[in-house]
């Protein structure tokens, strides 16, 4: 486990696309890609599940700046 790394710039953010289901970021690089290994178990089960859902569940996935996102309380990480 690496533990000198950097904090994310960006987040991967799934959009709901029903009122039901919660949205879902995940942080990564300026380019999309997410860290898995440094993922929660619980977090890397929900951006497997976000990515298999895209168009049933989530919009496709857009990244957006750190700053530009504020994760709400129990957000994946």
């Amino acid at each position: 486990m690496n533990s000198t790394r950097s904090p994310s710039t960006h987040y991967l953010l799934f959009g709901s696309l029903f009122d039901s289901v919660p949205s879902l970021s995940f942080p990564c690089d300026p380019h999309g890609q997410v860290d898995i290994d440094g993922l929660s178990e619980r977090a890397r089960e929900n951006y497997f599940f976000a990515r298999t859902v895209v168009g049933c569940d989530y919009t496709v996935p857009v990244v957006i700046p750190a700053l530009a996102h504020a994760p709400r309380s129990g957000a994946c990480s």
